[in-house]
């Protein structure tokens, strides 16, 4: 008998414990307001809800606060709300908030830039956004945990967070349970991931599909599924060949090419031809190839870049990006953007061998980040005691985690690739799709990498017609630039349209 009551009293004090511990944690605290956009002249007014939700995880324990907005339109009680699209929005890092695509393109409101140049201090010009999507579906912003709002609960730690499968799993749960708490599980679902979120997305929509939720569709804006084409790692060629059609391509807009093609399209096609055909067996041979061909090689790849045939010689023909953001413009004075080539800013060491900045980011990063914070604030009226993390990268251990289960088959952790994940849940569900947005100027994440992946997935036919590729005339945030953003607008709301009826 003093067993069982020592028992009892034992079980008491631990659901005293409990509901007290769930007293002190931090609370979901979300601001209401009305918000309108004019799309093509027509005025769509939205319900925006910007703040927090409450994560668990499986066991039903506080997990994390989201921080997330939330712009929908009509009301949730009526059926024909409940089966308009969704799309569950963030960008990339790891470690990003979602502030770029939101004020960039996806909202209803974006900041205006001086693209292809430096945009000049505040105030900043926060427009009505004529290329939102917000007229084809609702949107949801996500600020994964570490940036924006989005913080640990409880016994959680940022660090359980930050990592390819952590991310991927605290993602999964959030759009899970925010579908059943907006009544939203039967409407048509999509994601759109910028950057490091497209390697997220290719690993999201499987463990979205294997939890019973399928996409209709996951729209890919600067893509990289295999982290070999971003790096640059001993004796790996692959990461020199599919960065040279941008650095060609960049050549070309700067008016760097002799006799160039008037269609950059045209050239680009070219470039794949001799990339294909010559580049890449020259460097399989290693130091087996001959000077003669060498010096041919290396004369083609001067001419195609603008630089000089010595300079690829001196590089044994393969030239990091970092290493071409120095040299394309040295003689100028100026470096040349990674994430977008179109823009250049000044070289402060003519000498270096690597570009140790990014104008385009020099260029646009103040604007959006105050222009964000004062729309957050004064707008969405987020209670102004919460403070938005633009990026974890500030935060106190930050350190990305990138281990990946979807790669334990293959017995290593070298090249992580969810491209993977993507081809599983592709096969799985043979009616989803997949848009890929690509800027010919990105140097961040090169189109020609995305495209070696997709060839390289081992997809049926049928399956593989289901992605479709579209290019830009613009980097990696192609959005800055006018004429892409209403390309961006089209390409997204047909690709939404067409996949949700």
């Amino acid at each position: 008998m003093k067993t069982i009551l020592t028992c009892i009293a034992f079980l008491f004090i631990g659901l005293i414990y409990a509901q007290t511990e769930n007293d002190t944690l931090p609370k979901a605290e979300v601001s209401t307001t009305m918000q309108s956009v004019v799309i093509n002249g027509r005025t769509i007014y939205l319900n925006a809800k910007a703040g927090t939700f409450q994560v668990k995880d499986e066991n039903n324990k506080p997990l994390a606060l989201m921080g997330h907005t939330f712009y929908s339109k009509g009301d949730k009680r009526d059926n024909n709300t409940r089966k308009r699209p969704i799309v569950f929005a963030y960008n990339g890092g790891p470690g990003s908030s979602s502030f770029w695509l939101h004020m960039g393109i996806l909202g209803p409101k974006r900041i205006v830039v001086n693209d292809p140049d430096y945009t000049p201090a505040a105030p900043y010009q926060l427009v009505n956004n004529n290329y939102s999507i917000l007229d084809v579906a609702d949107l949801v912003m996500i600020d994964p945990v570490g940036t924006g709002l989005s913080v640990p609960l409880g016994k959680s730690k940022f660090k359980d967070f930050w990592g390819v499968d952590q991310d991927i799993k605290s993602l999964s749960l959030f759009i899970k349970q925010f579908l059943i708490e907006n009544d939203r599980m039967n409407s048509p679902k999509y994601l759109l991931g910028e950057s490091y979120g497209t390697f997220r997305n290719a690993g999201l929509m499987n463990v979205l599909l294997g939890d019973g939720i399928a996409m209709n569709g996951v729209i890919m804006v600067s893509a990289v599924f295999d982290l070999r084409t971003l790096l640059f790692p001993p004796n790996d060629d692959l990461p020199y060949i599919v960065h040279f059609p941008t650095y060609a391509a960049t050549a070309w807009y700067h008016d760097r090419v002799e006799n160039k093609p008037e269609n950059v399209y045209d050239y680009l096609n070219e470039i794949r031809t001799f990339t294909e055909e010559v580049y890449t067996p020259a460097l399989f041979k290693g130091d087996r190839i001959e000077l003669e061909e060498k010096r041919s090689v290396a004369a083609k790849l001067a001419a195609y870049t603008g630089t000089s045939m010595d300079y690829w010689m001196k590089a044994d023909l393969r030239v990091t990006n970092s290493e071409f953001f120095a040299e394309f413009l040295r003689e100028q004075g100026e470096l040349v953007g990674r994430l977008d080539s179109r823009f250049t800013g000044i070289n402060q060491d003519p000498l270096a061998q690597e570009g140790n900045r990014d104008p385009q980011s020099d260029a646009i990063s103040p604007a959006y980040i105050a222009g964000f914070l004062d729309y957050l604030y004064r707008v969405l009226k987020v209670n102004k005691s919460l403070n938005y993390a633009t990026s974890a990268y500030g935060r106190k251990g930050f350190d990305w985690d990138w281990k990946h289960a979807g790669n334990e088959r293959w017995g290593t952790q070298a090249a992580i690739n969810t491209g993977v994940d993507m081809a599983e849940a592709m096969s799985k569900d043979p009616n989803v799709k997949v848009l890929i947005l690509n800027g010919i100027y990105d140097i961040a994440t090169v189109f020609y990498g995305v495209e070696h992946s997709i060839n390289h997935l081992g997809l049926t036919k049928e399956i593989k017609e289901n992605i479709l590729m579209k290019y830009y005339e613009a980097g990696h945030m192609m959005y800055t630039h006018p004429p892409s953003m209403a390309q961006f607008k089209k390409d997204v709301s047909d690709f939404i349209k067409d996949t949700s009826r």
